[in-house]
């Protein structure tokens, strides 16, 4: 048991020493190298695109709640009972 609490503490020793180790050592080839690289303008248009299928996707999903609302609203005052009016002579 004692050998177990040993290897776990080891292990959490080397994950602790990894995680707090200088940044370089995690930087891929896009973000480590040149900003004006043609890797680094790939990154960013792939960014660019996927930021736009997002805001698609999320307008859509908004646009479809407010025609829900407006269908709603719009069905409740054509049903709503008209009340006659008197017309004193």
């Amino acid at each position: 048991m004692r050998s177990f609490r040993k290897i776990l503490k080891a292990a959490l020793f080397a994950v602790a020493l990894t995680a707090l180790s200088p940044s370089p050592l995690f930087a891929c080839a896009a973000c480590y190298g040149k900003s004006d690289s043609p890797l680094a303008q790939g990154m960013n248009w792939g960014i660019f695109t996927l930021m736009g299928v997002i805001v698609t996707v999320l307008g859509t999903i908004a646009g479809f709640f407010v025609y829900i609302i407006r269908k709603e609203a719009a069905m409740t005052n054509s049903a709503a009972p008209k009340i006659p009016v008197e017309v004193k002579v």
